[in-house]
């Protein structure tokens, strides 16, 4: 045998020594609990604001986050009602004018293994209003934000979470997430973007005022009645559909090997490229088409009026109507 594979073998089994026996002492602490009782029991607390705040800020792991309207027979200016675990409590506090949620872990480095079933959770009640900058950012909780609460901006950076935005915004929406979808749906915002990786996007009954942007890797999106000034989407295997979707100024659409479906839409100009994926569909009015394939077929109307359509794809098929 050789030396080098010696050397490798004798690496390789001191490692798995090592990790047996930090293994070992770690579950020996925990009394052999494989539920992780040190850190999974959880209890439920309440936090009051009675003074008042303009904006909120939430900086969490895993627990699901969800805005709720507050009574208003509630005397209180909001109140947060936390259900977690005993040793990942979460302080709430003004800092001026900003309410800030954080986690505060003190478990021990041996208390972090175990399984535990029960879900973390943050319930905030707010009195239905206008309020200013929402900043949330969390990694595998979901997060719900109902039509009840209009913000000046809304921030939210997730990871494998879902989002769920029914919330309106003065100003920008903006949204990032890996693995989590993201779901939007009767709202208004200056301007939106959202960004995921896997994740899906579905917008619904949204007005944009300025510019909306969706940025996909693999994940569906699919628009169902937006208005907006301008719409950037790119992507690569996800495919994406548009009903009822009006751009007054430019749609630029990108797609790798996802299809394209556009259902009742209009822009004042169109651009669409694929590679592989189709694009077809129907547009409420007449375009200059001006297309370009390699070996897909095309089939398009042969008006000279209107705004530039301007299709590229590769093997992709093209094919559009006017309503």
């Amino acid at each position: 045998m050789k030396k080098s594979v010696k050397i490798w073998l004798i690496v390789a089994a001191s490692l798995v020594l090592l990790g047996a026996i930090v293994f070992f002492y770690a579950m020996t602490a925990l009394q052999w609990n494989f539920s992780g009782s040190y850190s999974n029991n959880y209890e439920t607390n309440e936090h009051e604001i009675s003074d008042s705040f303009s904006s909120i800020s939430i900086n969490t792991d895993t627990a699901d986050i969800k805005f709720l309207p507050l009574e208003a027979s509630n005397n209180a200016a909001c109140l947060v009602v936390c259900q977690e675990q005993s040793k990942m409590k979460h302080t709430v506090k003004l800092n001026g004018s900003v309410l800030e949620i954080a986690l505060e872990d003190t478990r021990k480095w041996y208390e972090h293994i175990g399984i535990g079933f029960e879900s973390s959770e943050i319930t905030v009640y707010l009195k239905a209003g206008v309020y200013g900058s929402l900043l949330i950012e969390s990694d595998t909780g979901d997060v719900e934000l109902p039509k009840d609460f209009v913000f000046e901006s809304i921030e939210i950076s997730e990871s494998t979470g879902d989002v769920r935005c029914s919330a309106s915004a003065l100003e920008k929406i903006k949204i990032s997430a890996s693995t989590g979808d993201v779901h939007l749906e009767g709202l208004s915002a200056e301007s939106v973007a959202i960004s995921t990786s896997t994740g899906d996007i579905s917008a619904f009954e949204l007005k944009c005022r300025g510019e909306l942007s969706l940025t996909v890797t693999t994940g569906k999106s699919q628009l169902d009645s937006v208005d907006c000034v301008n719409l950037t989407t790119d992507g690569s295997t996800g495919s994406i559909s548009l009903n009822d979707v009006i751009v007054q100024n430019r749609l630029t659409l990108e797609r790798s090997t996802g299809d394209v479906m556009l259902d009742g839409c209009d822009a004042g100009e169109i651009f669409i490229k694929t590679d592989t994926g189709d694009v077809e569909g129907t547009l409420l009015s007449e375009k200059v088409f001006l297309v370009k394939t390699d070996t897909g077929d095309v089939k398009v109307p042969s008006t000279l009026t209107g705004g530039i359509c301007e299709i590229t794809t590769d093997t992709g098929d093209v094919n559009i109507t006017i309503k």
